[in-house]
């Protein structure tokens, strides 16, 4: 069987783990070719690149930090040096910041909005000149968070680089779709993976959480996964300029305890 990305190359952002190795995988057991940018671990992009292999996909590495602009030019020039073309672009990194919003640094605020926007936007116009000047269509993924839209107290700065992840996305898809270009994004809610590692264990913390998911659990990377599958694949050929939310409807029901 080819697989609903059969002949596609996919570029997925901070795919050394969690919901972005993920995709990855899940992209490379339809098909796909898939590089697997990492900052710092080169280590988990090995692991995500081996998986990926093993799910009946290539995989190459390539290590590039979002917030440097730099970066995003030569992850998208790489990717095309050593690939030929690329189809698919996954903006899956992010970083968060705890903290009162009157005691955030200057630097915090740089380091979440430089890699959650910043990085998303100069990465999706570096990949947007290339199918531009390609006459080639091409679908950009952006992974979100339920907090484009639901407030996250303490967490400012996240809330402030999602909100616009979002409008971002809505314009690009009405200026990028003359050009065959469909931009999306999903909105994870509570999902298993290593950035909430700290709170799974807290026992009481888990459950206040649960309470407020209608589903009554915490979603899993391939809950995310299938959805950036969809998107990426013909059947979502039609789909752009929408969010799609998965966390269990957590949105829909959420209060501050």
């Amino acid at each position: 069987m080819a697989g609903r990305l059969a002949g596609k190359v996919a570029l997925i952002t901070g795919s050394g783990t969690g919901i972005g190795q993920a995709i990855a995988i899940r992209y490379a057991s339809e098909g796909a070719t898939v590089v697997v940018d990492y900052r710092d671990h080169p280590d988990q992009a090995a692991d995500t690149k081996a998986k990926a292999e093993a799910a009946g996909g290539k995989a190459i590495t390539l290590q590039g930090d979002v917030s440097i602009l730099a970066d995003t030019q030569r992850l998208i020039d790489q990717t095309w040096q050593q690939l030929g073309h690329c189809d698919i672009l996954v903006n899956n990194a992010g970083i968060e910041k705890g903290a009162d919003f009157w005691d955030i640094t200057e630097a915090d605020y740089d380091a979440v909005l430089n890699v959650n926007l910043k990085g998303v936007f100069f990465l999706t116009q570096a990949f947007v000149r290339r199918l531009r000047n390609a006459k080639q269509p091409g679908r950009v993924i952006n992974i979100s968070s339920v907090h484009e839209d639901m407030v996250f107290p303490h967490f400012p700065t996240y809330c402030a680089a999602k909100g616009g992840l979002r409008m971002l996305m809505r314009d690009l898809a009405v200026e990028l779709g003359p050009l065959s270009i469909t931009v999306n994004n999903i909105a994870p809610g509570a999902i298993q993976t290593p950035i909430n590692t700290q709170m799974m264990a807290n026992k009481e913390e888990l459950n206040a959480l649960l309470v407020n998911i209608p589903l009554g659990r915490m979603g899993t990377v391939q809950d995310v996964a299938g959805v950036a599958l969809f998107l990426a694949s013909d059947d979502g050929s039609y789909v752009t300029g929408s969010t799609y939310v998965v966390d269990g409807g957590l949105m829909r029901n959420y209060h501050e305890q």
